[in-house]
């Protein structure tokens, strides 16, 4: 009995110490800030599986070692000031050929001469450059407001009525007190996570998904989760047992054409989301920057949810110009109103030279056939791409029915991190897959831009790297 007593006691320090370790690694991973309320005694328990005495014995020791705080009737708070933020440093230590903020430094950084088959947008060469310079030449004759004033809060009147009857086109409603012009894709969604999350929360994304929401949520400090992600949408079984285990607050995720996969979402899975969301009090963040891109219209969550708990953003950088940048937010009016006030503190006016410039040149006829044009450019290069990575032994995850991207294995479980390291020393910058995944599980993956990826070096390079690993 002794014995039995006395393992029992070993077996429940342990438990106490697996506890103390998931909020000190929280603290310094800075998924729990200074200030940031700790999980309730009940919810830490029923997430790691231990008895609430387990988890009152850690938050008391942790407590008498200055880590955290105790406050009367409220619960269990992180003590200390705030460090400064260091990406980099949130989380382990990663290697830097697979962290999201290094991947997307070579690839900002690389000169016109570097290739770039892992970057995210288009070559200049295949951007509507004529119709900018004839918008650019347009503005130059406007009021001088537009060159050198702030823009309103809620943004150019004409882009964002073009922009409505753009989303009714997906069958999405909504009215001008709706929708709010940002100054691009990535402020989109930095200022809904101001808005909705605290330092703490959880989120979910996709897994692989874009490797910036990785990096843009550490500076948010939150809990990040991902769901495995499927030919059809997330795994619906593992997304509930996610949204039963961690109450979410935000699933980011893209509409349309999937980054990096290239799949599409299914209409039986939008529904199951969508119900599950409804259960769980969840907000989705629809992110549609590739709409231009699709050939056959995919299923819109914002169109099936009304914009009741869906938030339906988008940008033009990866059609149109990435220099000049405009994105948007389709909401509920009371959270356009409550975001409203959010973009004042943190970006004051608007950008109305941003906004008109790309008013001129969506209206622009040419904006349709130029996008046809690409369209049918992207389709050839796909098909080209596939075939020259399936001949090396490269096997595409799916054919993507439109985009610009292809998710690939490589062949013999060969480490994506080390063919990028190599073709990174040859003046080719690749996207291995564990960039993009946050459970670390796509370690023989890479993703490719199609558009980026046609010039016969890329090729042969990649085919003299493999033949060494055999």
């Amino acid at each position: 009995m002794a014995v039995q007593m006395k393992n029992e006691r070993e077996r429940k320090l342990t438990l106490v110490a697996q506890v103390m370790l998931e909020i000190q690694q929280r603290i310094a991973n800075q998924r729990l800030a200074p200030g940031a309320k700790l999980p309730s005694i009940r919810k830490l328990a029923h997430t790691m599986q231990v008895s609430k005495s387990t988890v009152v014995d850690a938050y008391d020791r942790l407590t008498a070692e200055g880590a955290i705080e105790a406050r009367a009737g409220s619960g269990f708070y992180v003590a200390g000031n705030l460090p400064p933020l260091i990406l980099a440093k949130v989380g382990r230590r990663e290697d830097r050929a697979i962290d999201p903020l290094w991947v997307s430094r070579q690839s900002l950084e690389a000169g016109d001469a570097a290739l770039k088959p892992g970057c995210g947008w288009l070559p200049a060469s295949w951007m509507p450059q004529d119709s900018l310079r004839r918008a650019l030449r347009t503005l130059s004759r406007s009021a001088p407001s537009t060159l050198t004033e702030y823009g309103t809060p809620f943004g150019f009147t004409p882009l964002r009525e073009h922009l409505l009857r753009r989303m009714a086109d997906h069958q999405i409603s909504a009215g001008l007190d709706q929708l709010i012009l940002t100054s691009s894709g990535t402020q989109t969604i930095d200022l809904l996570c101001r808005f909705f999350v605290e330092p703490g929360d959880t989120v979910l994304v996709d897994d692989p998904c874009y490797f910036n929401f990785h990096a843009l949520l550490k500076a948010h400090r939150v809990n990040v989760i991902s769901v495995p992600y499927t030919k059809t949408g997330p795994d619906l079984a593992l997304f509930e047992k996610a949204l039963l285990d961690h109450q979410p607050r935000l699933y980011i995720t893209n509409s349309a054409i999937h980054n990096p996969t290239g799949a599409v979402l299914s209409p039986a899975t939008a529904h199951q989301i969508l119900r599950l969301a409804e259960q769980s009090d969840l907000v989705i963040l629809e992110d549609d920057i590739f709409a231009d891109l699709e050939t056959v219209p995919a299923p819109r969550l914002a169109a099936l949810d009304g914009l009741n708990r869906v938030v339906h953003i988008g940008s033009f950088s990866k059609t149109l110009s990435a220099a000049a940048r405009c994105g948007f937010i389709a909401a509920r009016p009371d959270w356009i109103e409550g975001l409203i006030d959010l973009k004042i503190a943190t970006s004051f006016g608007g950008e109305p030279f941003s906004a008109e410039l790309t008013w001129l040149v969506l209206k622009d006829g040419s904006y349709r056939k130029y996008l046809g044009g690409l369209r049918e450019r992207l389709s050839c290069a796909m098909g080209e791409t596939c075939k020259r990575l399936t001949h090396m032994g490269i096997e595409p995850w799916i054919t993507p029915q439109a985009g610009m991207f292809v998710w690939c294995a490589l062949p013999r479980d060969l480490q994506a991190v080390d063919i990028a390291r190599k073709a990174y020393e040859k003046g080719i910058i690749l996207a291995p897959g564990n960039v993009f995944s946050l459970r670390e599980q796509a370690s023989h993956y890479l993703r490719f831009n199609v558009a980026q990826s046609t010039s016969p070096e890329i090729f042969d390079t990649l085919k003299s790297i493999i033949s060494t690993k055999k």
